[in-house]
């Protein structure tokens, strides 16, 4: 067992003082740093502090008025101005930057409100959109005095529909829970994503360096094959998880510091207060099982080659998995109980992400997450054994190697061993 432990520590430890590791971690830190501070960020370099000044034109001498409280009940962040002047001096403005652009205003045959809008780009479709829900709400409002629409049957006409959803499902979760679950599970996907690929990858690209070295046969006749792989794999796993814990930790510190700010944009829309103990247990245990099965895959994957920069190509496979288990559990985030979703769940390498989905999405009998579990801790054990043959004789090949028939080749040599 101390050969086990030797391994361990020494990949670990290796890993942690390379310069690449180093680097990931310092910029992966900036930039978890950067989304939590978005807004802090935005108003620093934004002069009007997050406002957009809009210069009007109103030839009518009626029509600013009532539209100013219009565009005013859509975006409250827009600052309209009344510009006494010509269009031109209103446009010299804008090229000086001092307005975000200038609205004209004006009446039609109908004496209903038009309006011309100009501004140095039309690519902030946000801006040019509220303006023009402001106009057209204005419009709505002076053609209702038109046809002698009385305020309150105009306010009766324009009521949003009462439409309330109630879930018939014993315990299902409230529309609360769900957006809370959702982004949960969100953040989640991604983590274990990257997660997968990253460290999947690093633990093939340790085992073929090693073996270019030709350091392998040393280790082969003094290890057996299975303690070696699971001490390289465990290795990289704490490895991860000091990696995941510094950016989890950097990240809640400046989360709950900016709270405030980041509550009207994603982590308002998906509140992650309140989450269930056992959707994050769930979490834990999924993100767990599906390190261990992508990263036994790959240790045997990583055996098979010589040569470091056959790696990519051999994984390749591996990765597309990922990419589809991930791409499968975006689709699932907006309709969860699909069957489609429901028969992903069960398929190994697919069940890390998509299990773990409807756990936090659905109110699913315990039976079906335990199921999920003994099936990937099924298919991990049978990967540990065949991946431990084909590791014994991969790692003694040598070569050119970049063909799945080569496994054939490692279980024959392990037998003749």
């Amino acid at each position: 067992m101390n050969s086990f432990w030797i391994i361990l520590f020494h990949t670990y430890l290796n890993k942690l003082k390379t310069k690449s590791f180093l680097v990931t971690t310092l910029l992966t830190i900036v930039i978890v740093l950067a989304i939590t501070n978005i807004n802090n960020i935005i108003d620093l370099f934004d002069k009007n502090g997050g406002k957009d000044k809009v210069a009007v034109i109103d030839r009518t001498g009626q029509l600013y008025e009532p539209y100013k409280q219009q565009v005013k009940k859509v975006n409250k962040e827009i600052q309209l101005t009344f510009f006494k002047g010509s269009e031109e001096q209103a446009e010299k403005l804008v090229n000086k930057g001092e307005y975000a652009g200038v609205i004209q205003l004006g009446v039609n045959g109908e004496k209903l409100p038009e309006a011309t809008y100009k501004a140095m780009s039309i690519a902030d479709s946000t801006l040019y959109t509220d303006l023009q829900t402001g106009l057209q709400q204005l419009k709505t409002m002076l053609a209702a005095s038109q046809i002698n629409l009385a305020p309150e049957q105009l306010q009766k006409l324009y009521e949003p529909v009462s439409f309330k959803k109630f879930a018939l499902e014993k315990n299902a979760k409230t529309e609360e829970e769900l957006n809370q679950a959702r982004g949960l599970v969100y953040v989640l996907l991604f983590v274990i994503y990257f997660a997968v690929i990253m460290y999947a990858n690093m633990i093939a690209m340790e085992v073929a360096t090693e073996k270019s070295s030709r350091v392998m046969e040393i280790l082969i006749s003094s290890v057996s094959p299975i303690k070696q792989m699971f001490a390289k794999i465990v290795g990289i796993g704490l490895l991860s998880l000091t990696q995941l814990a510094a950016f989890l930790l950097v990240g809640y510190f400046s989360f709950t510091r900016n709270m405030e700010s980041l509550k009207d944009g994603f982590f308002g829309v998906y509140g992650f207060g309140g989450i269930p103990t056992g959707t994050i247990v769930y979490a834990v245990i999924f993100f767990i099982l599906g390190y261990f099965l992508y990263a036994t895959l790959a240790a045997f994957l990583g055996s098979l080659v010589s040569r470091i920069e056959d790696v990519q190509q051999m994984i390749t496979p591996m990765t597309l998995l990922v990419v589809a288990g991930f791409m499968i559990a975006m689709f699932g985030l907006g309709k969860p109980d699909a069957p489609f979703i429901t028969v992903t769940s069960y398929i190994p390498f697919f069940t890390p992400m998509i299990m773990f989905l409807r756990v936090g999405m659905l109110t699913i009998p315990a039976w079906e997450a335990i199921i999920g579990i003994i099936i990937l801790i099924a298919t991990i054990s049978i990967l540990a054994i065949f991946g431990a043959r084909v590791y014994r004789g991969g790692v003694l090949m040598y070569g050119k190697s970049n063909s799945y028939k080569d496994i054939k080749k490692a279980l024959q040599l392990t037998k003749n061993e």
